[in-house]
Protein backbone atom coordinates (compact mmCIF):
# COMPACT_ATOMS: atom_id res chain seq x y z
CA UNK A 1 0.00 0.00 0.00
CA UNK A 2 1.75 3.43 -0.88
CA UNK A 3 2.20 5.90 1.55
CA UNK A 4 -0.67 9.02 1.40
CA UNK A 5 0.42 12.19 2.77
CA UNK A 6 -2.31 12.44 5.77
CA UNK A 7 -3.12 8.97 6.00
CA UNK A 8 -2.56 7.76 9.81
CA UNK A 9 -2.54 4.24 9.18
CA UNK A 10 -0.02 4.98 6.68
CA UNK A 11 2.04 6.67 9.07
CA UNK A 12 2.10 4.59 11.70
CA UNK A 13 3.03 1.90 9.23
CA UNK A 14 5.95 3.86 7.93
CA UNK A 15 7.33 5.49 11.24
CA UNK A 16 9.10 1.57 12.63
CA UNK A 17 10.37 1.55 8.55
CA UNK A 18 11.92 4.74 8.50
CA UNK A 19 13.43 4.37 12.22
CA UNK A 20 14.53 0.96 11.23
CA UNK A 21 16.22 1.88 7.64
CA UNK A 22 17.52 5.16 9.72
CA UNK A 23 19.05 2.99 12.67
CA UNK A 24 20.61 -0.23 9.68
CA UNK A 25 22.05 2.94 7.99
CA UNK A 26 23.94 4.55 11.10
CA UNK A 27 25.35 1.43 12.35
CA UNK A 28 26.70 0.33 8.61
CA UNK A 29 28.25 4.10 8.44
CA UNK A 30 29.54 2.92 12.29
CA UNK A 31 30.71 -0.64 10.70
CA UNK A 32 32.69 0.89 7.76
CA UNK A 33 34.59 3.56 9.60
CA UNK A 34 36.16 1.03 12.08
CA UNK A 35 36.60 -1.06 9.26
CA UNK A 36 38.38 1.45 7.10
CA UNK A 37 41.21 2.03 9.93
CA UNK A 38 44.32 0.05 8.59
CA UNK A 39 45.37 -2.75 11.31
CA UNK A 40 48.21 -2.03 14.30
CA UNK A 41 50.99 -3.82 13.80
CA UNK A 42 52.68 -5.07 16.77
CA UNK A 43 55.73 -6.68 16.54
CA UNK A 44 56.24 -9.89 19.60
CA UNK A 45 58.25 -8.68 22.82
CA UNK A 46 57.79 -4.88 21.45
CA UNK A 47 55.47 -2.07 22.08
CA UNK A 48 53.91 0.30 19.52
CA UNK A 49 52.05 3.83 20.88
CA UNK A 50 48.35 4.48 19.97
CA UNK A 51 47.11 7.85 19.81
CA UNK A 52 43.48 8.43 20.53
CA UNK A 53 41.11 11.02 18.79
CA UNK A 54 40.22 11.89 22.45
CA UNK A 55 40.59 10.92 26.10
CA UNK A 56 40.18 7.16 26.87
CA UNK A 57 38.13 6.07 30.31
CA UNK A 58 38.15 2.29 29.88
CA UNK A 59 40.12 0.17 27.71
CA UNK A 60 39.22 -3.37 26.59
CA UNK A 61 41.42 -5.77 25.24
CA UNK A 62 39.60 -8.86 23.42
CA UNK A 63 42.61 -11.56 24.26
CA UNK A 64 45.13 -10.37 26.68
CA UNK A 65 47.82 -13.12 25.81
CA UNK A 66 47.71 -11.54 22.59
CA UNK A 67 48.40 -7.81 23.38
CA UNK A 68 48.77 -6.16 25.87
CA UNK A 69 47.87 -2.12 27.07
CA UNK A 70 49.05 0.47 29.20
CA UNK A 71 47.41 4.42 29.34
CA UNK A 72 50.44 6.74 29.20
CA UNK A 73 47.99 9.80 28.93
CA UNK A 74 44.08 9.91 28.08
CA UNK A 75 44.76 9.72 24.10
CA UNK A 76 48.35 7.54 24.28
CA UNK A 77 47.87 3.74 24.88
CA UNK A 78 51.71 1.65 24.65
CA UNK A 79 50.31 -2.08 23.01
CA UNK A 80 52.88 -4.76 23.07
CA UNK A 81 52.86 -7.75 21.49
CA UNK A 82 52.68 -10.53 24.30
CA UNK A 83 52.48 -13.11 21.70
CA UNK A 84 51.39 -14.08 18.16
CA UNK A 85 47.92 -13.21 16.93
CA UNK A 86 45.27 -11.00 16.07
CA UNK A 87 42.84 -9.37 18.99
CA UNK A 88 41.31 -5.87 19.09
CA UNK A 89 41.55 -2.83 21.69
CA UNK A 90 38.14 -1.01 22.26
CA UNK A 91 38.62 2.93 23.97
CA UNK A 92 35.47 4.17 25.69
CA UNK A 93 35.11 7.97 27.01
CA UNK A 94 33.24 8.39 30.23
CA UNK A 95 30.07 8.14 28.67
CA UNK A 96 31.31 4.18 27.74
CA UNK A 97 30.42 5.47 24.13
CA UNK A 98 33.17 3.36 21.47
CA UNK A 99 36.36 6.26 20.17
CA UNK A 100 38.26 3.56 18.64
CA UNK A 101 37.84 0.02 18.04
CA UNK A 102 41.76 -1.21 16.86
CA UNK A 103 42.07 -4.37 15.50
CA UNK A 104 45.98 -5.36 16.49
CA UNK A 105 48.03 -7.84 14.91
CA UNK A 106 50.95 -9.20 16.69
CA UNK A 107 53.95 -10.94 14.60
CA UNK A 108 57.55 -11.64 14.73
CA UNK A 109 59.92 -9.12 13.87
CA UNK A 110 62.17 -10.71 10.65
CA UNK A 111 64.80 -7.94 10.90
CA UNK A 112 67.87 -9.06 11.96
CA UNK A 113 66.58 -12.55 12.86
CA UNK A 114 68.04 -15.58 11.35
CA UNK A 115 66.65 -18.91 11.41
CA UNK A 116 68.63 -22.42 11.83
CA UNK A 117 66.40 -25.46 10.82
CA UNK A 118 67.87 -28.96 11.62
CA UNK A 119 64.58 -31.18 10.47
CA UNK A 120 61.95 -29.91 11.26
CA UNK A 121 63.09 -27.87 14.58
CA UNK A 122 63.90 -24.46 14.47
CA UNK A 123 66.26 -22.46 16.13
CA UNK A 124 66.34 -18.78 16.18
CA UNK A 125 68.95 -15.87 16.65
CA UNK A 126 69.16 -12.06 16.05
CA UNK A 127 72.13 -10.84 14.14
CA UNK A 128 72.48 -7.66 14.74
CA UNK A 129 75.39 -6.70 14.87
CA UNK A 130 76.20 -10.24 15.45
CA UNK A 131 74.52 -13.35 16.04
CA UNK A 132 73.17 -14.52 19.80
CA UNK A 133 70.25 -17.12 20.47
CA UNK A 134 66.64 -15.70 20.90
CA UNK A 135 64.04 -17.00 23.19
CA UNK A 136 60.95 -17.16 20.23
CA UNK A 137 57.97 -19.43 20.45
CA UNK A 138 57.89 -22.07 17.76
CA UNK A 139 61.39 -22.78 18.44
CA UNK A 140 62.91 -26.44 19.42
CA UNK A 141 62.00 -26.96 22.83
CA UNK A 142 65.52 -28.04 24.33
CA UNK A 143 66.92 -25.07 22.35
CA UNK A 144 64.25 -22.70 23.52
CA UNK A 145 64.70 -24.12 27.46
CA UNK A 146 68.29 -23.77 27.07
CA UNK A 147 68.35 -20.12 25.85
CA UNK A 148 65.77 -19.51 28.75
CA UNK A 149 67.68 -20.74 31.40
CA UNK A 150 70.79 -18.44 29.88
CA UNK A 151 69.02 -15.86 29.78
CA UNK A 152 67.64 -15.76 33.51
CA UNK A 153 70.88 -17.14 34.55
CA UNK A 154 72.37 -13.64 32.90
CA UNK A 155 69.33 -11.69 35.02
CA UNK A 156 70.10 -12.83 38.28
CA UNK A 157 73.00 -12.60 37.94
CA UNK A 158 72.78 -8.81 37.42
CA UNK A 159 70.24 -8.11 39.89
CA UNK A 160 72.47 -9.92 42.67
CA UNK A 161 74.99 -7.79 41.29
CA UNK A 162 72.86 -4.58 41.54
CA UNK A 163 72.27 -5.60 44.96
CA UNK A 164 75.07 -5.96 46.62
CA UNK A 165 76.03 -2.87 45.21
CA UNK A 166 73.43 -0.92 46.78
CA UNK A 167 73.59 -2.97 50.00
CA UNK A 168 77.68 -1.84 49.91
CA UNK A 169 77.21 2.23 49.30
CA UNK A 170 76.21 1.95 45.43
CA UNK A 171 78.76 -0.04 44.00
CA UNK A 172 81.32 1.41 41.70
CA UNK A 173 79.58 5.09 41.32
CA UNK A 174 79.59 5.00 45.09
CA UNK A 175 83.71 5.19 45.35
CA UNK A 176 85.45 6.78 48.56
CA UNK A 177 85.40 10.27 48.10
Amino acid sequence: MPFVSGSKQNLRTALPLIAATLAASIAMAQSQAHAQQPDLIVKFDQSQLLRLPRPAAEIIIGNPAVADVAIQTGNLLVITGKSFGITNIIALDADRQVIQDQRVMVRRDEVNVVNIYKSASRQSFNCAPQCNPSIMPGDDPNFFNQTKSLAEAKIGFSERAADAGAAGGGGAAGGSQ
